[in-house]
């Protein structure tokens, strides 16, 4: 099934990704893959695609010993449209799948 947002939604990603920022790109594009993080990072990441209301204000302010509000609001934002990407792209290959059975 074709995505007809595809190329907006792309080109969304990209500018968080890729575009100039308080964080490195580096690290958005780690907490977007959920690959490769800073350990200190790891959980909160890990939340945010697993299960995103149970981020607390405790987690955020563990982080801000090391990150300010900035860095923490774009690492955030890299994380939570990486896995709302891989939700969208596996609920596209599922009806795919079912296009193809029926």
């Amino acid at each position: 099934m074709k995505d007809p947002h595809a190329t907006l939604r792309d080109q969304v990603l990209k500018r968080v990704l890729n575009g100039a920022g308080e964080t490195d790109e580096a690290l958005r594009r780690a907490a977007a893959e959920r690959k490769g993080l800073p350990p200190e990072l790891q959980q909160l990441i890990d939340k945010i695609h697993d299960h995103a209301y149970q981020v607390t204000d405790e987690d955020l302010v563990r982080l801000q010993k090391k990150y300010d509000d900035d860095e923490l609001f774009e690492i955030i934002v890299s994380a939570a449209l990486g896995a709302s990407r891989k939700r969208l792209l596996a609920g596209l290959a599922a009806l795919e799948n079912t296009k193809d059975k029926a």
